[in-house]
């Protein structure tokens, strides 16, 4: 028998539409429990799957900024998750909680 090889799934290689992108941020919202640094994380992956200079460039933030702040490993402030947002041609929306 063969060996199984096997690759890391990079979920920015198949966000490839702006409504694939917004489906996975919406479904990383209900996942995150209140875990700031994991919606950090599904913005830089949509940022990598849109290209991370052109997003940096449209954010007005240096692409090396960019990555540590959506690197997961920490929370960004909420004004650079504003201008990331907007520079992935996203919307942030509100919508009545139930209870």
């Amino acid at each position: 028998m063969g060996k199984t090889v096997t690759t890391r799934y990079d979920v920015a290689e198949h966000l490839r539409t702006p409504e694939e992108m917004a489906a996975y941020l919406e479904a990383c919202f209900e996942e995150a429990d209140g875990d700031a640094a994991f919606i950090a994380k599904a913005l830089g992956d949509i940022a990598r799957a849109k290209g991370m200079s052109q997003v940096a460039r449209d954010a007005g933030l240096s692409r090396e900024s960019l990555y540590k702040a959506l690197s997961g490993e920490r929370t960004p402030g909420f004004d650079t998750v504003l201008k990331v947002v907007g520079a992935l041609g996203l919307k942030l929306h509100a919508e009545a909680g139930k209870g």
